[in-house]
C-alpha cells in the first residue's frame, strides 16, 4: 500500500494541516493585537493563559511524573529563545504583510542546516547545503537588499527564523528519555518565566474589548503547535513536512481579506524558492536516514 494512504500517515498529515491552519489563525490575531500592544507581552500574555491548559493536558496523558524535569536550565534557555524569536516575528507582523513576513521566517529549517555542524558537530552533506543554500536565494529574492524597495522590517522574521532554528538545535540537549509531553510543559512554563521579566518595561493595560483576541492567540496556537508535534509524532517526517508551508496559504488569504494586503511577485518567487528548497532538505534527510 503506498505511504499516503496508511491511516497513520493520513492522519499525520491532516494534523499537520489544521495545526498549521490554526497557527496562522492565531498570527492573524497578534498581527492585530500589535497594533497596540508590544510584542512582548504577547508572548508573555499568550503562554500566560495557554499554560495552565497545556498543564492539564499534560497532567491529563502523563500524571505527576509528566510534570517534572531534569533538564530546567535547557527549558530556560529555550524559553527565552523561544520569546526572543516570536517577539521578532510578531514585531514583523506590525511591519510587514502577512505572507511576506511568514516566508521570510519559513528561513528555519535552511538555519538548522547551517548550525548543525558548528554548533552540534553533524556533518551535513553537500546536497543538504545545496538546498540550503538555493533557500536563502529565497531569502534574498524577497528581501531584495540594496534595492529601492528594501525594507529594514524584513531583519525580524529573519532574526525569528534564526532564534527559532537555535531552539531546535538547542532541544537535541534534552535526553531522550523526557517526554514530549513534558518539554511541551515547560516550554511554556519557561515563556512565562522570561516573559514576566520584561514585562515592568512593555507591559500596556489590556482594554477588555480585546480579551477575546488574546484568548484566541492563545488557544489557536496552543492547539496548533500540539497538532503539528502529533502530526510529525504519528507521520513521516518527509511526507508530513512540506505540508508545513500551507501556513503561506493561510497567511495570503487573512492578508487579503483582513488587511487587503497582495504580495508581490518577488514576493511569491521567493516563497517558491523557499519552500522548494525546504522539501528539498526535508526528502534528502529522509533518503539519508533510510540508507543509515
Amino acid at each position: 500500500m503506498a505511504p499516503l494512504q496508511t491511516p497513520a500517515v493520513a492522519r499525520g498529515i491532516a494534523c499537520i494541516l489544521l495545526g498549521i491552519a490554526l497557527l496562522t489563525t492565531a498570527d492573524a490575531h497578534a498581527k492585530w493585537l500589535g497594533e497596540f500592544y508590544s510584542p512582548l507581552q504577547l508572548m508573555f500574555l499568550r503562554a500566560l493563559i495557554a499554560l495552565p491548559i497545556v498543564a492539564v493536558l499534560v497532567f491529563g496523558i502523563g500524571g505527576a511524573p509528566a510534570l517534572r524535569t531534569q533538564y530546567l536550565g535547557v527549558h530556560l534557555l529555550r524559553g527565552l529563545l523561544n520569546i526572543v524569536s516570536g517577539s521578532l516575528f510578531y514585531l514583523g507582523l506590525t511591519r510587514l504583510p502577512l505572507a511576506e513576513n511568514t516566508a521570510i521566517a519559513f528561513a528555519a529549517p535552511l538555519f538548522v542546516v547551517a548550525l548543525s555542524y558548528p554548533m552540534l558537530r553533524e556533518p551535513v552533506e553537500r546536497g543538504r547545503w545545496l538546498g540550503a543554500l538555493a533557500g536563502f536565494v529565497g531569502v534574498l529574492v524577497i528581501v531584495r537588499p540594496g534595492a529601492q524597495s528594501f525594507q529594514t522590517a524584513a531583519l525580524f522574521p529573519l532574526g525569528c527564523a534564526l532564534g527559532y532554528a537555535l531552539m531546535m538545535l538547542t532541544a537535541r540537549k534534552i535526553g531522550r528519555s523526557e517526554s514530549m509531553i513534558t518539554t511541551m510543559l515547560h516550554i511554556v512554563l519557561a515563556q512565562v518565566i522570561v516573559g514576566a521579566i520584561a514585562q515592568p518595561w512593555v507591559w500596556t493595560s489590556v482594554d477588555m474589548a480585546h480579551v477575546w483576541a488574546f484568548l484566541g492567540l492563545a488557544i489557536f496556537s496552543t492547539l496548533g503547535l500540539t497538532l503539528i508535534t502529533q502530526g510529525f509524532r504519528i507521520g513521516p517526517a518527509s511526507v508530513v513536512a512540506p505540508f508545513d508551508y500551507t501556513g503561506l496559504i493561510w497567511a495570503t488569504l487573512f492578508g487579503w481579506l483582513f488587511w487587503r494586503e497582495i504580495p508581490d511577485a518577488w514576493t511569491i518567487v521567493g516563497a517558491v524558492i523557499i519552500v522548494g528548497s525546504g522539501i528539498f532538505i526535508a526528502l534528502r534527510e529522509a533518503r539519508t536516514r533510510v540508507r543509515s
